[in-house]
């Protein structure tokens, strides 16, 4: 008699991870991620069977150009879910067809970008927002405050807000995560009005940074991505 062992199948679930302005492949966010859905025994003891993939890539500032660049990865891994996080928020809202969850999205960025856009044709200014928002060493976007770029983002916020509203089938499903103390509430970068008015009340709130620590990704960010995935956490 021969008895043939059957393993369990391993179900690999692919996560999209759209970084924010200056972040990059070695973003905190999905880098935590990463190595908690591949090196926690937590994780491997109780969910055997399921993987997690998380994939962030840097992409371009020029929102034309970074909306190409994170088609062609959609249309190449093919994720179950996607995450942005602050201005990558608008990027992901761009994607139909996969659930979307989100972290501190910054909606109203661009409209501070056009303000930003004129000033940079004042000689000097350019170089200044370049010295004010340059990115960490490392794997990370290169951050070039022109004219004409700036401009393309007003564009940009149009298409992501109206590609995914309220009225939208594109996806199944979205969620937005705020931080009570996200300092860039104060001047509207992040608003939880915005964020209300196009996609009502699919939000909850989190007692920290518009960074979020790593205490609330695993209370709150993880069981999430958990409840999407259908992995019973």
């Amino acid at each position: 008699m021969i008895f043939v062992y059957l393993c369990p199948m391993i179900k690999e679930h692919v996560i999209l991870y759209i970084h924010g302005m200056g972040g990059g492949g070695d973003s905190r966010i999905p880098s935590v991620l990463r190595d908690y859905f591949t090196s926690s025994p937590h994780w491997s003891e109780k969910f055997p069977s399921d993987s997690v993939k998380i994939l962030c890539r840097t992409y371009s500032f020029d929102p034309e150009t970074a909306h190409s660049q994170i088609e062609s990865w959609v249309d190449d891994v093919k994720p179950d879910l996607v995450i942005g996080e602050s201005l990558g928020s608008l990027h992901a809202l761009r994607i139909p067809h996969v659930p979307c969850l989100f972290v501190s999205p910054a909606l109203n960025a661009p409209l501070y970008f056009e303000i930003m856009a004129w000033l940079s044709l004042i000689p000097g200014m350019t170089w200044i927002f370049d010295r004010i928002y340059k990115p960490r060493e490392g794997d990370r976007q290169p951050l070039h405050f022109i004219f004409r770029l700036l401009r393309k983002y007003l564009s940009h916020r149009k298409a992501a807000l109206h590609c995914h509203d309220l009225s939208s089938v594109h996806t199944p499903g979205l969620h937005a995560f705020f931080g009570t103390r996200d300092h860039y509430r104060r001047s509207g970068v992040v608003s939880v009005r915005t964020w209300r008015k196009y996609f009502g009340d699919t939000f909850s709130m989190y007692e920290g940074s518009h960074f979020m620590e790593e205490e609330f990704i695993f209370s709150a960010l993880i069981p999430e991505i958990c409840k999407v995935l259908h992995i019973n956490k």
